[in-house]
């Protein structure tokens, strides 16, 4: 047994299946051998890399755990390609589904239900289904239970943190709300996608990121699509309810600029420490169930205290809320397993079968620039993603200095 910053008589290679639990600070830690003098400390939400020291230059002396300066990765998982193949199926689906399904019940519905009060039950769905994986991932319900105690509500400085991307995304959700009871749902999703142009421009400023001349021209791309699409827009004969475009496009707009800041300002506090990702995000839904209380209140608290918080839910209304609350937790799964191709891959696919349910359901009319700005937005979200080489990192063979060569010599 022994502990971080220990003393320890012996500290050598340590069998990979080696494993035992000590003690670290109020949580459980789990240490295991990698070879080379280092050790790995696995707590139930982080994993640090821990580095033998000696006492003297010359290597003699009692070993000391030290904290590595170094960041750490933990190994990524090898899935099969026929996985691959189901994480992007089933994101195709529920992107494809959600948008539609939410549209129908914008437009058929005879009794309209609060949009509010929906974007409120998914949030309270995200938050219990987050909390289920951390309590699969910490492996017990004590853990949980202090896991829960240190990082949600023992950290208020955190829940503060996280209630600025809860507020831009209780926004986004209602936005979408908006734009969808006023547009088809294949122009919606076709203009969505100026989402990756806003987060590209979010991600230059605000972690210093640079793009390839490739991904500037499909952003630019993009655009020009998007632009297409809307210039004569596609017409749906089979609704027969009140819409306002200009209003849609606005409320897309809104959404397009929460979507790039909230995802790039969560994707920096992810980074910022070694929290687990469903930690951050019970921070994050429960500083939404707050916010999103506070905005049933403010646009519908008079008609929900005369007609009641489910008034006007149906099993399609339920539906799209359970689409609403997997989609948001299954996009966290997949971007672990996936990369930026299949990603675009399954936007493209999601534009395609919007576009075929609205033409079956609701009666679109498929015109030509609609055609020509929905292919060139697929195209430029594949080009997007295409992988670029990384020429701003050494690898590790070029790191040695010519002393340490004239030794190996």
């Amino acid at each position: 047994m022994f502990a971080a910053n220990e003393t320890v008589s012996k500290c050598g290679r340590v069998e990979q299946d080696a494993l035992q639990d000590i003690p670290a600070g109020r949580s459980s830690t789990r240490w295991f051998g990698a070879g080379g003098g280092a050790l790995w400390a696995a707590a139930p939400h982080s994993m640090v890399r821990w580095e033998e020291r000696r006492g003297t230059a010359g290597g003699s002396g009692p070993a000391v755990l030290e904290r590595s300066p170094s960041t750490m990765s933990p190994p990524k998982e090898n899935v099969s390609l026929l996985f691959k193949l189901y994480c992007l199926t089933v994101m195709t689906l529920v992107a494809a589904t959600y948008t539609v399904a939410l549209r129908y019940t914008r437009t058929a519905e005879t009794e309209l239900y609060f949009s509010t009060t929906a974007v409120c039950v998914a949030e309270v769905i995200k938050l219990f289904l987050s909390m289920g994986i951390l309590a699969k991932e910490t492996g017990s319900l004590t853990r949980l239970i202090t896991s829960l105690k240190e990082n949600v509500f023992g950290s208020p400085k955190e829940l503060l943190k996280l209630s600025v991307p809860s507020v831009v995304y209780a926004l986004q959700n209602n936005m979408a709300f908006v734009a969808l009871s006023n547009l088809d749902a294949a122009v919606y999703q076709v203009t969505y996608q100026l989402k990756i142009p806003c987060t590209a421009l979010c991600t230059v400023l605000m972690l210093n990121r640079t793009l390839s001349k490739l991904q500037w021209f499909s952003v630019f791309m993009l655009c020009g699509g998007v632009t297409l699409v809307q210039w004569e827009p596609a017409q749906a004969t089979k609704v027969q309810v009140e819409q306002n475009p200009w209003l849609g496009f606005g409320a897309i707009a809104v959404a397009v600029l929460c979507s790039g800041f909230a995802g790039v300002y969560f994707e920096k506090v992810l980074k910022s420490s070694d929290t687990s990702l469903w930690v951050r995000n019970i921070q994050l839904y429960l500083s939404g169930i707050v916010v999103n209380l506070f905005v049933v209140y403010m646009s519908d608290g008079a008609k929900v205290l005369e007609k009641g918080f489910f008034y006007g839910y149906t099993y399609y209304v339920w539906f799209v809320v359970f689409l609403a609350s997997v989609g948001g937790i299954y996009t966290s799964v997949v971007v672990k397993y996936t990369d930026n191709i299949m990603k675009g891959f399954s936007a493209a696919a999601a534009i395609v079968l919007s576009t075929v349910a609205s033409v079956i359901l609701f009666g679109l009319q498929i015109t030509v620039t609609f055609s020509l700005g929905a292919l060139l937005v697929c195209i430029s979200i594949y080009l997007y993603g295409l992988p670029r080489q990384d020429t701003t990192k050494i690898q590790p063979s070029e790191t040695k200095s010519s002393k340490e060569r004239l030794a190996t010599v």
